[in-house]
């Protein structure tokens, strides 16, 4: 067991894998556990060659109709065929282990698929002992429904099950029937998958919807959102007060938290949405007996309701730093991600001039500068972007409610043949460029992958980046700059300039060292007092020496 505060997921980085999307191993055009296996190396074999990550979190490995490609879980404690069995898990977790790269697994407590044997039989008569595993009600004596809330991908969470009279609570699809976490066989049956998954091995979790696995006792409707506009999600018109982020829902988080426990180093991160303060609370308060990690999103999307992807300008990444620090009880730490694979691609987000590539460059810098654990998806250390999918190569059901998500979960592309080095077969999305790929950027110095490599394996060596304190400077408006350090190391000193023209940064004294540039030619140069930051460049600079003047 680590020592409090020196605990592996604290100077991690975690690098999340899209399985479908990684690498297919027998041409079925579907990713699956031996394709991530065969490039393991990639992610780490011990040298800057490789990317050096520590962790990986595989998105749903379970059996699974694919109604929500694996969030919609049939049995919680094996493997879906297409991507493989119990026995390649294993191999899976030996094979990470033996590089030194911990697993996560994604944990899915808030529901099952309808195809899930609980379900069924919850489903098949009132007096059926798993009845109660599921939020079942019926109808109000006005005959409308249960109370209103919504899916979050559109309509109501509410389906009519014709059998037994009785509508069941979907906070998602209604092929995703929200499990019932009042009811304490479900809690034990839910904190036994935990085991299930803990003895072979895994190291983790990334746990889905965190938030909204105990919603209000009497399932009271949620309040009309005042602020709602008619360009906005359809199930933003409420407040979701009731559904999400309910208080009883931290004493669920405790008791994950004891199931870990259990283990020696061990760690969950939760999916979890809402201001800083709110995020702050998964933590567990001054007793850090909640989760040991909550994701951050705002530097993807701010707080609902959804206006907007976060704009990539220093006040912004400032506020949003600042108030993470400030919320976090003392001896926990943020964690942040910059993409993922329910949001667009990072260069997409960010290219409306036509430079979101210039800006991916800058964000490598901030994201493994700042104080956190960061999360990078699979394809983003490339520069992969949102690929454009004919309509009848679509499949995400969720675009017909919400928004679509197949254009940033498009296979891995490794080098520029016609299968990208991703499968033999026919892939089952289509992919983006050519020109956009691993086998392109390998021998480049001054490509993204190579940055995103400098920075990684740089962060591992500095202990001032991994565990140092944050602390803003002043600079000007338009850069976001601040310092790193960890006692009797060498400080370290982060900036980012968001402007499209250059900015000066002033140096404070001692900082005479560029360690990592987003242009390669300025590492090593020695530096001090006034320096040009290039637009949308980003750079760290060290101190010679770890002692900070008085």
């Amino acid at each position: 067991m680590a020592a409090a505060g020196n605990e592996w997921w604290r100077h991690a980085v975690v690098y999340q894998v899209y399985p479908r999307s990684f690498q297919d191993s027998n041409g079925d055009g579907v990713g699956d556990l031996q394709g991530l296996i065969d490039r393991l190396d990639y992610l780490n074999d011990g040298t800057a060659a490789s990317l050096g990550v520590d962790a990986i979190w595989l998105s749903p490995t379970f059996p699974s109709p694919m109604k929500d490609f694996g969030y919609d879980v049939s049995d919680y404690c094996d493997v879906a065929p297409e991507f493989g069995d119990l026995a390649t898990m294993d191999r899976l977790i030996a094979e990470c282990h033996a590089r030194g790269i911990r697993v996560l697994l994604d944990y899915v407590p808030n529901h099952t698929s309808d195809q899930h044997p609980w379900f069924v039989e919850s489903r098949s008569s009132h007096r059926n002992p798993k009845r109660d595993w599921y939020i079942w009600r019926g109808q109000k004596p006005d005959g409308s429904l249960p109370n209103n809330w919504r899916s979050v991908f559109g309509g109501p969470a509410w389906s009519y099950d014709e059998a037994t009279g009785q509508y069941y609570l979907h906070s998602f699809l209604r092929e995703q029937p929200d499990l019932n976490w009042r009811n304490p066989e479900v809690v034990e049956a839910m904190h036994n998958v935990l085991r299930f998954w803990l003895d072979r091995g895994i190291d983790g979790f990334r746990i889905d919807v965190m938030g909204m696995i105990l919603k209000h006792p009497d399932l009271a409707d949620n309040p009309p959102n005042p602020n709602w506009q008619p360009e906005g999600a359809e199930r933003m018109q409420q407040l979701w007060v009731n559904n999400r982020n309910y208080p009883d829902v931290f004493a669920a988080v405790e008791g994950i938290r004891a199931v870990l426990d259990e283990y020696d180093d061990r760690m969950a991160v939760g999916e979890v949405f809402g201001t800083a303060e709110e995020l702050a609370r998964f933590y567990g308060g001054a007793a850090l007996n909640g989760l040991h990690l909550a994701f951050n999103f705002q530097l993807i999307h701010e707080v609902e309701p959804f206006t907007g992807y976060t704009q990539w300008d220093a006040a912004t990444l400032r506020r949003i730093v600042a108030n993470a620090e400030s919320a976090l009880p003392p001896g926990s730490q943020p964690c942040y991600a910059l993409a993922n694979h329910d949001r667009p691609r990072f260069i997409s987000r960010h290219d409306l001039d036509g430079r979101g590539l210039d800006r991916a460059f800058a964000s490598v810098v901030l994201l493994m500068g700042l104080r956190g654990t960061p999360f990078v998806y699979y394809g983003e250390e490339i520069g992969m972007a949102d690929a454009d999918i004919p309509e009848d190569r679509l499949q995400d059901p969720a675009r017909f409610r919400y928004f679509g998500r197949d254009p940033e979960r498009t296979p891995m592309q490794w080098d520029a043949s016609p299968g990208r080095g991703f499968t033999t077969g026919e892939p089952w999305l289509p992919f983006g460029p050519a020109e956009i790929s691993v086998e392109v950027q390998e021998n480049d110095p001054d490509s993204l992958l190579a940055l995103h490599r400098r920075a990684i394996w740089l962060r591992r060596g500095e202990l001032s980046l991994q565990r140092g304190n944050y602390v803003e400077i002043d600079t000007a408006p338009d850069v976001f700059a601040f310092t790193r350090h960890c006692p009797g190391e060498r400080p370290v000193l982060v900036a980012v300039n968001t402007a499209t023209e250059d900015r000066m940064l002033t140096l404070p004294p001692g900082y005479d060292k560029v360690i990592l540039a987003t242009e390669r030619q300025a590492e090593g140069r020695p530096v001090e007092g006034d320096v040009v930051l290039p637009a949308l460049a980003a750079m760290m600079v060290a101190r010679s020496s770890a002692i900070l003047p008085a």
